[in-house]
């Protein structure tokens, strides 16, 4: 299968950029697209997690519940979006013009790919290798590591968003930095002109 952007890791940041993605299949730019997120997340920082201070999420929300309750609004409200499940991403080679995303269960070609998984020191995906860093903005003692990158891009239509960029472990931080990056790919689509989707309600 192909995509013009395939974002690997179905937590906070890699949900959060394929639903800004998503949002912008009106536009002209945009609507045509094929877009993939490879939800694997086993190990999200969700996993047991409890919310109480984040923005228009009800207090005592845990982080089962948002992992589910995100691919519902994604299926839901942008089914377009294709989810692949139950598939762990092994390698990524690029080739040229586009990447092939090989998984424990086939592969896939991509010109665009969002890296988007935990920022674990046990990150084995083969081809990223030497972008792997000590994480600068999280305790040492947590061996916890990201992947070289400036604003986000670690070379030519390759991502990386959430934690593993860089960032501190919050709910709020990881969902922006994967906002971020779907707003940089829409501006790509137009053309380097900047682009953003806001929704309004109708008058």
């Amino acid at each position: 299968m192909d995509f013009d952007v395939l974002i690997v890791g179905g937590g906070v940041a890699g949900m959060s950029a394929a639903l800004v993605l998503g949002s912008a299949k009106n536009k002209p730019f945009a609507r045509d697209k094929n877009i993939g997120i490879i939800m694997h997340q086993r190990t999200s920082a969700l996993n047991g997690a409890l919310f109480n201070n984040v923005l228009g999420i009800p207090p005592g929300t845990t982080g089962n519940e948002i992992l589910e309750n995100g691919r519902k609004q994604l299926s839901q409200t942008y089914p377009h979006v294709i989810q692949i499940e139950k598939e762990k991403v092994n390698a990524i080679e690029s080739l040229g013009q586009h990447f092939n995303v090989v998984t424990n269960k086939g592969s896939y070609s991509s010109k665009i790919v969002i890296i988007a998984v935990g920022p674990s020191n046990l990150f084995n995906i083969k081809g990223l290798e030497q972008f792997i860093e000590p994480h600068q903005n999280l305790p040492a003692k947590k061996e916890r590591i990201q992947l070289k990158n400036s604003n986000h891009k670690i070379q030519e239509n390759l991502f990386v968003a959430g934690v593993l960029a860089g960032w501190r472990s919050q709910f709020a931080t990881a969902a922006g930095s994967g906002a971020h990056v779907a707003t940089d790919i829409l501006t790509i689509w137009n053309g380097g002109q900047t682009a953003m989707v806001h929704d309004s309600e109708p008058k």
